[in-house]
């Protein structure tokens, strides 16, 4: 007896470092094939376009700006495109998408919401309308920060405003944030509209940029403006990561485990607006990216944000830097809309995940 009864409890400990140790395993292959894609999908964007360029020699123009070695480049012309045009382009294309998919991991940790995202809630369209804003009135004339700057002010007034209206007693109506959302998209169109009538023909296309989205305009100068930002962003939001988890069990819950609900929530409306404007203020509208990349994140990895967040940075700039070489190339020598593009691909997910929730949660009644 002694014996049988010992064995349950020499055994529980094996079955849980067993897990333990695949969950780890398990975790760390995730985050090392999407470093690995997105290599490749950087190579691939610095190689394809009008002007191919070998990956032997993508690797040698980096080695020399690295100092690894100091043989002559054989062609200025490649050169030039991949340092003036491409990796610029590709950099800022990492940014953003890091940033959206940060910010959408964020947003649905916060509302305990698989829906939420920048784009559907409305905070890509308030930090639009913001940078908008900066063009018409001129302030975009003082530099490319105040364009970001605008842009963020109009991110947080849009997440403030969807929160206060989605917000019911202690917890976060499905239903009302979405339409919310909804409201703040009309809103927002109908206010880029005006702005676009009141503007001169030039600032009538910088503004229509925005609602398209595209990383055309990417220069070293853009990067320099908003990477300080994206990348405050994206080191705070770490820190969440505990207390988003606290935060899943409820409120209440929460509190009692020592979180502070309020001052979670304020910080990470900021953060998420912070993210928000760096990607708006550079791209325009690139909608989805939010929704998707820490959806199919989560799916593969559980729901701690531990993982998901660095997971959702990787998996965000993976799918932008491959969704930008698609939008430019698919159509060559026009380009397609990046925000048009990932919309395609993110609104039928959306309906299945709308879908989805509704029948895990028996009906919205």
């Amino acid at each position: 007896m002694t014996d049988l009864a010992a064995r349950p409890a020499t055994r529980t400990p094996a079955r849980v470092d067993g897990s333990a140790t695949h969950d780890r395993w398990r975790a760390i292959g995730l985050l090392t094939g999407l470093v690995a894609g997105l290599v490749v999908a950087c190579l691939a964007a610095g190689a394809l376009g009008a002007f191919p360029i070998a990956p032997a020699d993508i690797a040698a123009s980096v080695g020399r700006r690295l100092g690894l070695t100091t043989a002559a480049a054989t062609d200025p012309t490649a050169e030039a495109v991949l340092w003036q045009i491409r990796f610029p382009r590709v950099v800022l294309g990492v940014v953003v998408g890091a940033s959206l998919g940060v910010g959408g991991a964020l947003l649905q940790g916060l509302f305990r919401n698989p829906l939420a995202e920048p784009g559907i809630i409305g905070v890509s369209a308030g930090a639009a309308v913001g940078a908008a804003t900066a063009i018409v009135t001129g302030l975009s004339a003082l530099g490319g920060g105040a364009t970001a700057a605008s842009a963020f002010v109009g991110g947080l007034v849009a997440t403030l405003l969807v929160y206060a209206v989605a917000r019911s007693g202690r917890r976060t109506e499905v239903v009302t944030l979405v339409l919310a959302g909804i409201a703040i998209n009309a809103v927002a169109g109908a206010a880029i509209g005006l702005l676009m009538f009141l503007s001169t023909d030039a600032q009538v296309r910088a503004v229509a940029f925005w609602n398209l989205g595209s990383l055309g305009s990417a220069t070293w100068g853009a990067v320099a403006t908003v990477a300080p930002l994206a990348v405050l962003g994206l080191a705070t939001a770490p820190w969440f990561a505990r207390q988003l988890d606290l935060l899943a069990l409820g409120e209440p819950v929460a509190g009692h485990l020592g979180v502070d609900v309020n001052r979670l929530r304020l910080l990470v409306i900021v953060v998420v607006a912070m993210l928000t404007a760096a990607a708006v203020a550079v791209a325009g509208v690139v909608s989805f990216v939010g929704l998707v990349v820490p959806h199919l994140i989560r799916l593969a990895t559980g729901p701690g944000h531990r993982l998901l967040l660095p997971a959702s940075a990787l998996g965000g700039a993976l799918l932008l830097v491959v969704a930008d070489l698609v939008a430019r190339t698919v159509a060559a020598p026009a380009e397609v809309p990046l925000g048009v593009l990932t919309a395609l691909v993110g609104g039928p997910f959306f309906f299945w995940l709308l879908l989805r929730t509704r029948e895990r949660q028996g009906g919205w009644a």
